[in-house]
């Protein structure tokens, strides 16, 4: 593969630069598709998109963003003590400069403050799950969250920094205690189904004890375990009638059959794997640099790689081949999450644009 490069320049003045391969916007392009990357590191959005052949990678500033979720139109962020609601405006969208380039334009219609609940993964989901481990409520389509710092996915309403839904059925209370590190959440059918975290431990932090091998994957609805001994899973996803996730301790895209308890590695990637999304037969998974901290020291990863790369990775599910890749050079070292936009090739997200968001209106068709 040849690469080329792109870059960016921070508030700080640190440069954000990136090599790609020349077949990551070509993927784009036959896909149809757009990306967006969060890294709570570097206080970036990033939207990823083919333009002229190449890679245009463009940063947006937000507070420490974590979890990305669309839908239909519909665009959450959730950052360091805020979610954001954002739409697609395509009306907006056809009056940006240069004229006729952007097919999207999400502008901010909600923020919810939370509070700094720690925030993960986020989705859209039709109901809420059926009884099991603890919790409940009402339906219809909510952005649901993980809660990492209570320990429970959530929702929200206007009065409450949140609303509790569910817990694991082995921690005990709601308290802001981070005691397994729950964080990755899958949807199936419009229902939240499966969630991650790294320890089945009931105490402040107590994951921390076996974080290289205490992970595990729980059914929402039953509160079972259905599969341990996971070296710190992120990012469950349900695609194409299969179970996935990233076992990123050990720097792999992994499938599994929930039935058996089975896992299959489908491929082993050089960095630490956290943030998923498919489109046709590609997966697009983020990898991390991981701090050396107390974190991440001694995960299986840190022993194998001794130098780990930060980018977002394309492989074929079918082979388990690396088709293409984006890579960070410098400013970003942390990947959370990957988000593709199907249909949508060349986005805008609009975040400080004051005459734009003075001057765009929404009404009700009536």
């Amino acid at each position: 593969m040849t690469e080329s490069t792109s870059g960016a320049t921070r508030k700080s003045h640190e440069t954000l630069r990136s090599v790609h391969t020349t077949t990551f916007p070509q993927l784009l392009e036959q896909l149809g598709i757009s990306l967006l990357v969060s890294t709570y590191q570097a206080g970036k959005v990033i939207v990823v998109r083919a333009q002229d052949g190449v890679l245009n990678t463009h940063f947006r500033n937000f507070e420490s963003p974590m979890g990305l979720a669309y839908e239909g139109g519909r665009l959450g962020i959730a950052t360091k003590w805020h979610v954001w609601e954002y739409h697609n405006l395509p009306a907006v969208a056809a009056k940006l400069e240069p004229a006729g380039r952007h097919d999207a334009c999400f502008l901010p219609r909600a923020s919810h403050v939370t509070g700094d609940i720690r925030v993960h993964e986020i989705a859209w989901a039709t109901f809420p799950p059926a009884p099991g481990g603890r919790g409940g409520g009402r339906e219809g389509i909510e952005l649901w969250i993980v809660n990492t710092r209570f320990s429970c996915l959530c929702t929200l309403d206007r009065l409450h920094s949140f609303v509790p839904r569910w817990q694991p059925p082995f921690v005990s209370e709601l308290t802001p205690e981070d005691r397994c590190h729950l964080n990755g959440l899958a949807v199936l059918d419009g229902r939240p189904q499966y969630v991650t975290c790294l320890g089945q431990t009931d105490t402040a932090s107590g994951w921390r004890t076996n974080k290289a091998r205490g992970g595990c994957l729980l059914d929402i609805p039953s509160g079972a375990v259905l599969l341990d001994g996971l070296s710190m899973p992120h990012s469950p996803r349900f695609y194409n009638h299969q179970l996935w996730l990233l076992e990123s301790g050990l720097g792999t895209l992994a499938r599994i059959d929930p039935f058996t308890g089975t896992l299959n590695a489908v491929a082993e990637l050089p960095g630490f794997t956290r943030g998923l999304d498919f489109r046709g037969q590609y997966a697009f998974i983020g990898l991390s640099q991981v701090r050396e901290s107390a974190a991440f020291s001694g995960i299986p990863l840190t022993e194998r790689l001794q130098e780990r790369t930060c980018g977002v990775w394309v492989v074929d599910v079918s082979n388990g081949q690396t088709v293409a890749f984006l890579r960070f050079e410098s400013g970003v070292q942390e990947i959370f999450a990957v988000q593709v936009l199907p249909g949508i090739r060349f986005p805008e997200v609009t975040t400080d644009d004051p005459e734009l968001l003075a001057n765009s209106f929404v009404l009700p068709d009536a």
